[in-house]
């Protein structure tokens, strides 16, 4: 009957919550509220959980705060769509209570649940009700004012699960949209998961933790490849001298203890150690600005051998150097995915393309890395999905020595609108004016295909029926992609537009979609129809209407 829970307690809970959420990820991911094969609230969650528990496991410490730390930092690193980033919030609001404690008590735990919420309801600008931030609430609302009535933590668990569910159970009921599907929210069930896990790990059952980085293999990374040593950002540099080498030939007294406190005397002296073998062979690897102290040590244990010692200071200067060299004032990022895609922004002068789009959101970290790789001082990043602006956001949060301009595009045909009107003569706040103002004249739809049966939108579809839909609701359905296309483009089309442009899937024929534009054009002989290669995953067609 456990009345507290320790870092060791949270460390199970952590892991046994990711291990059951990835067991019911496919479940998770088949509540989508549209019945199209992108449904990846599940995926998500369950990578975003999984980075925490791999930094979790890196975290040598026992400490609480920095276990704590040590989570949040990995959520956040790994938050991916949407239901990512409201989960990474709810672990660094839990966190941060938790930390405040060696041994967490029930009320405790309750106060963290609390400020977990409270923390990712401000991560989202416009909160719904009947969304995995209700579930949150709940549970939370709950657990405080029940709190003062258990003694045992299971029972507590238990308990707020059972809330949990409830509240799950009433998604439908207050979101419209998921009572026309015949689903409950799939983030409110994604959270279930983890806190089902949560129980598990303080009952006694047995969950596989996840794997974390394979530690031989990292070492070997270590040694082959000092890249790491010279951060993207270029900031001051610590520790001037990357220093490895071996220690062979160990002396007869050396036991393990002693390489364990060679490591521990190597965290005096530096940072990023690496020390690890056996009585046969160790490697050692640590950033110090005492090298010579680092190999006496060293030498206590026996020989040593393949000595490099790099100075990185010299390293930082000409990186430094040639990067201010080659700075701009301003840079974008584009999120998408298929390779003709990615070539029109590549040739629109965007200066990095990362892969996201549908089943594949990219993490806050993935954004902020690949931010860090632009070499501008300013840098709009465009989504081009509206699960993924929020992961966008919170890159701003990991990156401290650019300014992000996050351009709200929903879909491809709005990304291409903001990235033409870039105009390199004006000034950042001018481009986001222009950017902003150009999503207003761009309409888009998709053309995809129903994975269940389900009545939405006044449609009645069957698993198989194609549907072309915007980024809010089905607009047509057929038995061909062809004609379906042709009722997608009606619906969406206004008297405005007068260009109307086809971006063909990866599964769709070149043949196929010119005969398919040229059947636009006779319809609509007042806008110029084109077509060109996307080569996107999950839609046959994206259109543009401008």
């Amino acid at each position: 009957m456990p009345k507290t829970i320790g870092s060791t307690e949270l460390r199970r809970m952590i892991a046994a919550g990711a291990k059951v959420l990835e067991i019911n990820r496919a479940k998770v991911d088949s509540l989508n509220v549209f019945p199209v094969p992108d449904g990846d609230t599940g995926t998500n969650m369950s990578l975003t959980i999984q980075s925490a528990v791999r930094e979790m496991n890196l975290c040598t410490s026992n400490r609480m705060s920095e276990l704590c730390d040590a989570v949040s930092k990995g959520a956040l690193k790994g938050a991916r769509g949407n239901s990512g980033v409201i989960l990474s919030q709810l672990f660094r609001g839990i966190c941060a209570e938790c930390k405040k404690h060696e041994d967490v008590n029930i009320k405790a735990f309750a106060r963290a649940m609390e400020n977990g919420t409270r923390v990712a309801y401000s991560a989202v600008s416009k909160p719904k009700e009947g969304t995995m931030l209700t579930v949150a609430r709940m549970m939370s609302e709950f657990a405080v004012s029940s709190a003062a009535k258990f003694r045992d933590f299971t029972v507590f668990l238990e308990e707020v699960i059972k809330k949990g569910e409830e509240a799950l159970a009433k998604t439908p009921e207050q979101l419209p949209v998921l009572k026309k599907a015949g689903v409950v929210d799939a983030g409110g069930m994604g959270l279930l998961c983890i806190y089902r896990g949560f129980l598990g790990a303080l009952n006694g059952e047995e969950y596989e933790e996840l794997a974390a980085p394979d530690a031989q293999k990292a070492d070997e990374d270590v040694f082959g490849d000092n890249s790491d040593i010279i951060n993207l950002d270029l900031g001051e540099i610590v520790f001037a001298y990357c220093t490895e080498f071996f220690i062979i030939n160990l002396k007869k007294q050396t036991t393990l203890a002693d390489i364990d406190r060679l490591k521990e005397k190597l965290m005096q002296i530096g940072d990023c150690v690496i020390c690890i073998g056996d009585l046969e062979l160790v490697k050692v690897h640590v950033h110090t600005n005492t090298p010579g102290v680092a190999l006496t040590y060293a030498l206590e244990l026996g020989e040593l051998d393949r000595v490099k010692i790099e100075n990185m200071l010299e390293q930082n200067r000409a990186m430094r150097a040639k990067r201010e060299a080659e700075k701009k004032e301003m840079g974008m990022l584009a999120i998408c995915a298929g390779e003709g895609i990615e070539a029109i922004f590549k040739d629109l002068l965007v200066d990095r393309v990362i892969e996201g789009g549908q089943t594949m959101n990219p993490s806050a970290s993935d954004i902020a890395d690949a931010v860090q790789k632009i070499n501008a001082d300013h840098v709009f990043v465009f989504p081009n999905n509206k699960n993924i602006i929020l992961a966008a956001e919170q890159a701003k949060a990991l990156v401290t020595n650019r300014t992000i301009h996050v351009i709200p595009t929903k879909n491809i045909p709005q990304g291409f609108a903001a990235v033409l009107a870039f105009n390199a003569e004006a000034t950042p706040e001018e481009n986001k004016t222009d950017m902003l103002h150009a999503l207003d004249n761009v309409r888009a739809g998709q053309c995809t295909y129903a994975v269940r049966n389900t009545h939405l939108n006044g449609f009645s579809l069957k698993e198989g029926d194609i549907i072309g839909l915007d980024d809010k609701k089905i607009l047509a359905k057929g038995s061909n992609i062809e004609d379906t296309m042709m009722t997608l483009v009606d619906k969406l089309k206004d008297s405005s537009h007068e260009i109307i442009t086809l971006y063909y899937g990866k599964e769709v024929a070149e043949e196929d979609a010119e005969k398919l534009a040229a059947r636009i054009a006779e319809k609509y002989p007042d806008c110029d129809v084109d077509f060109h290669f996307g080569g996107q995953p999950v839609y046959y067609y994206i259109v543009s209407l401008e």
